[in-house]
Order: C-alpha cells, then sequence, then structure tokens
C-alpha cells in the first residue's frame, strides 16, 4: 500500500510525466526519483511489494530491493548502502513513520542541502532543503498526525505500553526521527494522504485522490453482486476472532456476499474458518485491493469493517457505480488486551469516512 501511494504522490508531484523525459514544477525529472524496498518477512506482503515495484519501474523509477531483515548483519548492510544517497538526497518520502527501519535511516539523513539518489521511501525533485514527505499510510497516517500535533512518541494505535527495553534503547533515534518529521527552519514537512487529518502547525498537506491508479487502470464493469473485505483486527490482537468470524458469517447472510478478500496479514487458518463457516469464497489479491478493484471485477457493493479501505476506494472507483459501505465495530468484540485507544480510534475511522454507507455493527 505504501509503494502505491509513493507511485500517487510521484503522479501529483510530477504531473503525470514519468521517465524524466518531462520536467517537474521546478524543472526536476522524475528520473530523478528512487523508490528503496524494506520488505517485511511475511509472504502476501512481500509478493504485493514484488508487483508493486515491477509497477514503478514499468514507470520509469528506480527500484532498490533491500532486504533489511535477512539475518544478523542485514540492517548493518542495509543502513551502509543508503547513508551515501540519504545524505545526498534533497527530499525524504517514508512511507512508514512508525517503523524503527525508517526512523532510524531518517535520523541519518541530512537536514539541509541539495541533490538526488536514495532514501528510506523514496526522494526526488522538485523540493527544498532537507524536506521531508510522509505518503499515505492508510488509517496510521490519522494516528501519526495526530501524535505529531500533540508532540507525543510515535506509537501505533493497537499498540499497548511503553514497548519495553527495546523501545527504550531506540528512543534516542526515535525522537530524532520525529524532529526530522517536525518542520523547522532547515525543512519542509508535507504529509499526502486521503486521509481526513488535521495537521499541526505549518505542515502540509496534499490530498491523495488516486489520479495515477484511475488513469492507470480501469474502469471496471461492476458486478450484480457483493463482496466482502477482510481486516488484520484479529491479527493486531484488537478484535476477538470468535467474534469476527460471527460478524463476517452475519454480514454474509444479510448482503449476499459470495466473496472475502483478505487482508495480506490475515492467517491461513483464519480464512479456512472464513470459507467454512461463512460459505464465502476466498481471494488473496497480488495487488493493493485499489488496484484490484479498480482492474475488476468487483462487486457493485463492497462490505468492509473500519479499515483504510472505507477511504480509499470511493476515491479509486469514482463514477464507477460501486457502492462502499462500513460495518462497525462493536466494543463487545474488542479483547481484553486491545488499546484503550482502540474503541475511539476505529469509531473515527468509521466517522470521517466520506461517500461511504455506514452499517450498524451485526449481532
Amino acid at each position: 500500500m505504501q509503494l502505491l501511494n509513493v507511485l500517487e504522490w510521484a503522479h501529483a508531484v510530477y504531473r503525470g510525466a514519468y521517465q524524466g523525459a518531462h520536467r517537474g514544477r521546478t524543472g526536476e525529472g522524475a528520473g530523478d526519483l528512487t523508490v528503496v524496498v524494506l520488505p517485511p518477512r511475511d509472504p502476501m506482503t512481500r509478493g504485493q511489494l514484488r508487483r508493486m515495484a515491477e509497477l514503478a519501474r514499468d514507470e520509469g523509477i528506480a527500484v532498490r530491493w533491500e532486504e533489511a531483515r535477512g539475518g544478523a548483519g542485514a540492517p548493518l548492510r542495509t543502513v551502509a548502502s543508503l547513508l551515501g544517497p540519504l545524505r545526498r538526497a534533497a527530499r525524504v518520502v517514508v512511507g512508514d513513520p512508525f517503523s524503527r527501519y525508517v526512523q532510524l535511516l531518517l535520523s541519518l539523513a541530512r537536514t539541509e542541502g541539495s541533490g538526488g539518489g536514495g532514501a528510506a521511501g523514496a526522494t526526488g525533485g522538485p523540493a527544498g532543503p532537507g524536506d521531508v514527505v510522509v505518503v499515505d499510510d492508510g488509517t496510521a497516517t490519522m494516528e501519526f498526525v495526530a501524535q505529531l500535533a500533540r508532540g507525543e512518541r510515535l506509537v501505533r494505535w493497537h499498540r499497548r505500553g511503553a514497548g519495553g527495553a527495546r523501545a527504550a534503547l531506540f528512543a534516542p533515534v526515535s525522537a530524532s526521527a520525529r524532529r526530522r518529521m517536525t518542520p523547522s527552519a532547515d525543512h519542509r514537512v508535507e504529509v499526502f494522504s486521503s486521509m481526513p487529518v488535521e495537521p499541526p502547525e505549518h505542515v502540509a498537506v496534499t490530498r491523495n485522490d488516486f489520479a495515477w491508479t484511475r488513469a492507470r487502470f480501469g474502469p471496471p464493469s461492476p458486478t450484480r453482486g457483493t463482496d466482502l473485505v477482510g481486516t488484520s483486527l484479529v491479527e493486531t490482537g484488537v478484535v476477538d476472532p470468535e467474534r469476527y468470524l460471527e460478524a463476517v458469517a452475519s454480514l454474509a447472510r444479510a448482503h449476499g456476499a459470495t466473496r472475502y478478500f483478505a487482508h495480506r496479514r490475515e492467517s491461513a487458518e483464519k480464512l479456512h474458518r472464513v470459507a467454512v463457516e461463512a460459505g464465502l469464497e476466498i481471494v488473496r489479491p497480488d495487488l493493493p485491493l485499489e488496484l484490484v478493484a479498480r482492474r475488476g471485477p468487483i462487486g457493485r457493493t463492497i462490505l468492509s469493517f473500519p479499515s483504510t479501505v472505507v477511504h480509499t476506494l470511493p476515491l479509486a472507483l469514482a463514477g464507477t457505480g460501486v457502492t462502499v459501505a462500513v460495518c462497525d465495530v462493536d466494543p463487545a468484540w474488542l479483547t481484553e488486551n486491545a488499546s484503550p485507544r482502540a474503541r475511539g480510534f476505529l469509531s473515527g475511522v468509521t466517522g470521517t469516512a466520506r461517500d461511504v454507507r455506514r452499517l450498524p455493527s451485526t449481532p
């Protein structure tokens, strides 16, 4: 998803002019852009990233695949290989401000100067000295902007506690990265997002309207059916698995859903139960759902629990006649280990979604 949003950002900055053949607002070409991918270990996410990397290369963007989690010496090798490009980069674009890898690399980037090269997420022009851009990371962007505005430590919304000894050791690096993501006389900070965010003073927000996705794919021909989008709320420990499965089965029966688009982090065991107990066909997308839906076929109605897609799919599918409906999460579904912020955060995700149909939580 983050790599898709880097492509959307590049499309907006360079006005769709890739291959370095055209020029951006201040004369810099898209050929100056390099994307660095730091893939996780889970195979579904890696597969999606490889497909997205192919699309980025098709658009004329350089892609570096860095196995930062590939063994004991991998982190040091990754940092060493990116240190030079980071020091030369005029602008650093990051996709996940909560990632410790991204925070480490961002803390190593220069705070002023100009040039091109690689970065923790992507780099390229036009840019001012030491600029930082945080591209859309879905609902996490909402929490990032809120924490930045309050001057708080960056912690994912579903995490509990202070993070233990490792977090304490990493605290100086995290603080340095947070300063880099706070505007100052040395650098500007921009958030590129489709999420409804209220940025702190001097942080610019550019709206991500999925123009590249709509120009590159589709439009789809909607089917008469209904599709249901899965979430990783069980995997992150927020929602009880039994309650989730009951809700999925109830939604499928009530709305005649036939397919279940799995989240890349959902476990095989859970998906097997979804197929058996809810009678749904499991679809494991090889690309972000925004692209899969845009290519089609896709149901005329898409059901989802509170997640990123209730904000992004209405933009990606604008003008296609597809309806996105969101089902609230009943507080009774939350686990005892869920973060105290979980209930309010999920409610905010649903309440701020535009151009969607609201559904009550299922029994």
